[in-house]
């Protein structure tokens, strides 16, 4: 049992460290002449492709594990659209983040979009009646003063970041809460792979519409652009579903949120060590801060959990 809840933990710790990696790739495939249309379309169609591929494969090989999983009194599985919806606003995400990563450092660009931590805790009172309780709303403020130590604005760092990435940086934050909120309440009766091939499509079908697919017939794509899009493809859309997907029932929602925060660590470990970005010692205190946050708000949500069950 122990041993099955390690390996849980293992798989949505290494989901997360998958997730921490993008920014740094997008980076260098800046460095090299990509702009965020061919990085983010390509992305998305080599997602698309990925993850419809493993589907039908399952659905071909292993048809016992694709079954719908309808909740009590649901009589009919979410409309098709209502997915691809939800799935539209992480292709926002990754246009808006992708974009603050062009305009400022990596390590930065990660700490903006961890601010959805309290723009969700907002949006879920404003928009759903839902009044936090007092440990989210300590959390959140950790998360600001810590944001404020990552962000360097104690060492004299902050007048040199562009403004452009601070505002993308903060839209990635808005859409990730919103995209969090939406697919958290539709589609969890599809199997995974088909939930996340579904949003992924949504995602691709957004991003083609803002910035059409030119590059499938200018050359780029198969002139190196294929190796981008496919790494962002691999750590971003097919490996965090399917290591979430069967670590977080090992280890529980409230722990595997926790220790699907790694991906904070990473990214600014990246960008210090690959992009060579200088991370000081006060934003390794932000850092700590923030995710000591993501701990206090999960943890929180556990004992809750706990003390309702043995009441």
């Amino acid at each position: 049992m122990m041993n099955e809840k390690l390996k849980g933990g293992l798989l949505v710790f290494f989901g997360g460290c998958s997730f921490g990696l993008l920014s740094t790739i997008v980076k260098s495939a800046y460095g090299v002449g990509y702009n965020v249309g061919q990085i983010t379309g390509t992305q998305t169609l080599l997602g698309v492709v990925i993850l419809w591929s493993i589907y039908l494969l399952q659905k071909q090989f292993k048809p016992k594990t694709i079954k719908l999983k309808l909740k009590e009194g649901q009589t009919k599985p979410t409309p098709l659209w209502k997915v691809i919806l939800a799935g539209s606003f992480t292709g926002l995400v990754g246009i808006f983040y992708y974009n603050s990563v062009n305009y400022i450092p990596a390590s930065i660009a990660i700490i903006l979009l961890m601010q959805y931590l309290w723009i969700s805790i907002i949006i879920e009172w404003v928009w759903f009646k839902k009044r936090p309780h007092k440990m989210q709303v300590i959390a959140a403020l950790i998360v600001f003063i810590g944001t404020l130590f990552a962000g360097g604005i104690f060492n004299d760092k902050l007048e040199v970041l562009d403004p452009k990435g601070i505002f993308y940086g903060f839209l990635a934050a808005i859409c990730y809460s919103i995209f969090l909120m939406t697919s958290g309440r539709v589609g969890n009766e599809y199997p995974v792979f088909k939930k996340s091939a579904l949003m992924i499509t949504g995602s691709m079908t957004l991003t083609w519409i803002i910035f059409p697919p030119l590059f499938l017939i200018d050359g780029t794509f198969f002139d190196g652009l294929y190796k981008w899009g496919l790494a962002l493809a691999l750590l971003g859309t097919v490996t965090p579903p399917l290591f979430f997907s069967s670590g977080i029932p090992r280890v529980g929602v409230s722990l595997g949120a926790i220790l699907s925060a790694s991906e904070l660590p990473v990214a600014v470990t990246a960008s210090h060590f690959i992009l060579k970005e200088d991370v000081q010692g006060l934003q390794w205190l932000g850092v700590a801060l923030i995710l000591s946050a993501i701990a206090l708000t999960n943890l929180k949500t556990t004992s809750k959990k706990n003390s309702e069950v043995q009441a």
